[in-house]
Order: C-alpha cells, then sequence, then structure tokens
C-alpha cells in the first residue's frame, strides 16, 4: 500500500468516525442522558470523549492491520535498532581489520595454528595437567607474536571452559590424539588477549619409509628448462596434496633444495629421452609429521621394462 493510499483512508475513516460521534453526542445531549450521576451536559462531553478515543483505537487498529511496515516498526523498531548497532560493531571490526591486513599489525589470522602436539594417555597420565601444558606452549607462541619485547610476559591465552571438558573427553582413552589450539580471530600486534579453541584429530599413520607418493613422466625431446621446472613443481604438488589426503596435518612437505636443482640440472643436460621423476617417502611419518620427501630420476624405457 502507498504512502498517499494510506493517508487517504486514514482520512476517510476519521471522517466517517468522527461524524459517527457527533451525532452519537448530539443524541445523548438532546435526550438529556445521565451516567455515573453526571448532569446532562457533563454525559455529553464524556461520551464525546469516549467516542474520540474510540475513533483513534479503530483508526489505529486499521492501520495496523492493513500497513506491515508500521507494524515491525512498532513491534521490532528496539530489535531492529540492537541490530543496526551490532552490525555497526562488526563494521568497524572488520574495517579495523583490514586497515591492519593492509598495514601489516595482524600478527595472528583466524584459525591459524598456535601449537600442535601429540599424545597418547594412559591411566598414570594427568590429563588436567597434560592439557594445560599444551595451552601454555600456546600461549607462549602467541605471547611472543602479539606483545613487544619489553612486555612482561603472562597468559593471554583464553579457552572456553566447555571446549577444554570436550577435550578431555575426546582424548581420554588410549588412543593416539593430535592436538592443535587454533586462534578464534585475527589478532592484531598489542591486543591483551587471544581467543583460541582446541582441535582434536585421530592419529594416524600417513607415510612409510621408502614409499612412492607421486610420480611425473616428461619427454625431453618436448621440453625445456622452464616445462622441466614445472614438471617438478607439479610432482611437488601432487605429493602434498596425496598426503593431504591421507590426513596430513603439515601444510608443506621437507626436501632437499639442492637435490631439486641436481635434478633438474641433469634432465636440461640430457636434452632427450623420456623419464619419470619419483617423490618417494624418506621416514615413517604420522598425521603431525612434515613429511620428508626425496626425489629420483629413472628412464621409462627401464620402467617398462621392469613391469614387463
Amino acid at each position: 500500500m502507498t504512502v498517499w493510499l494510506k493517508i487517504l483512508l486514514l482520512l476517510i475513516l476519521g471522517g466517517i468516525l468522527s461524524t459517527l460521534g457527533d451525532r452519537l453526542g448530539s443524541r445523548v445531549g438532546k435526550a438529556r442522558l445521565s451516567i455515573f450521576k453526571l448532569r446532562p451536559k457533563s454525559t455529553a462531553v464524556l461520551i464525546t470523549v469516549f467516542t474520540g478515543s474510540i475513533i483513534s483505537a479503530i483508526s489505529f487498529a486499521t492501520m495496523l492491520v492493513f500497513d506491515r511496515d508500521l507494524r515491525v516498526g512498532l513491534f521490532q523498531l528496539e530489535d531492529i535498532r540492537e541490530k543496526i548497532i551490532e552490525s555497526e560493531k562488526e563494521l568497524k571490526k572488520l574495517e579495523k581489520n583490514l586497515y591492519a591486513f593492509r598495514s601489516g599489525n595482524v600478527v595472528i589470522t583466524s584459525g591459524q595454528t598456535l601449537v600442535t602436539t601429540t599424545i597418547q594417555l594412559t591411566k598414570n597420565n594427568d590429563i588436567k595437567k597434560i592439557i594445560e601444558s599444551i595451552l601454555q606452549q600456546a600461549n607462549f607462541y602467541a605471547f611472543n607474536l602479539v606483545k613487544t619485547n619489553q612486555s612482561k610476559y603472562r597468559r593471554i591465552l583464553l579457552v572456553r571452559k566447555d571446549d577444554i571438558e570436550k577435550l578431555e573427553n575426546k582424548i581420554g582413552d588410549n588412543r593416539s590424539w593430535v592436538v592443535r589450539i587454533k586462534s578464534a580471530g585475527n589478532i592484531l600486534r598489542g591486543e591483551n588477549y587471544v581467543y583460541a579453541f582446541p582441535e582434536v584429530t585421530l592419529n594416524k599413520v600417513i607415510t612409510r619409509k621408502g614409499e612412492v607418493l607421486a610420480l611425473e613422466n616428461i619427454s625431453l625431446s618436448n621440453s625445456d628448462a622452464e616445462s622441466i621446472s614445472k614438471k617438478i613443481n607439479l610432482l611437488m604438488a601432487s605429493t602434498l596434496a596425496e598426503v593431504r589426503r591421507r590426513g596430513s596435518l603439515s601444510s608443506e612437505l621437507k626436501i632437499n633444495a639442492n637435490q631439486i636443482n641436481n635434478i633438474g640440472k641433469y634432465l636440461v643436460s640430457e636434452k632427450k629421452g623420456d623419464f619419470q621423476i619419483i617423490a618417494r617417502a624418506i621416514d615413517n611419518t604420522q598425521s603431525a609429521d612434515k613429511v620428508s620427501v626425496s626425489l629420483e630420476i629413472q628412464a621409462l624405457e627401464k620402467v617398462r621394462r621392469n613391469k614387463s
């Protein structure tokens, strides 16, 4: 309903009801009625006032029925105002974080891991002491990032009590677990507190020593130094994707850079032939370990011969 139509409806309704109220008051005055032991004149005034109130109530009720915006504004205005205030606070916080990102003042990002540890409890372990030790390690790491060298060391890490209780219940068996304490938000340098939460993952074997993790074939007759480098980078990306698929919590591989350079130089110098580059695990690793990888190359002709 448009604003002008609402105004027109209100005027028409007010005119009709006021006319009815005037006629009612006139009839009461002519009839010289008396209520509440009032004089007829006072009774007529009272009836007129009552009629006016009824007119206002009916007009208001009619507008509420036909005007959704009025209903929302009347009954939900305070809630809307509190929405708006909270949104403005969040916007200011986002603007502050955005400015901090641009100026390089964010020292801990949301979801960043503050500490990672693998534990396997027994009946003789004090689970509360172990968890407290983990939190202290996370606090030490966070404090060194957030505070300056002149700051006095103190507890700035805050973790919800119910999260700690859930952590106790989760790891309180004989299985091996990986516990990570993560930041719950972006933290600026100099802030007083770091809100964090625990994340628990069942520990598992990721690689076994000597296991092939990824392969990449390359034909040197169609390759130059740049394409060889891209092949090696693709092999590294495939290897990392494979260990992450298996459940590794590490975000990078451990590899000898000199080995990569030597393999690249060798392939460039060969200039022809078909080879296979192999990424092989150096050690047995588990979920929280950084996977160490060794690269090997062999001629595809030899590979085919071994298969046959």
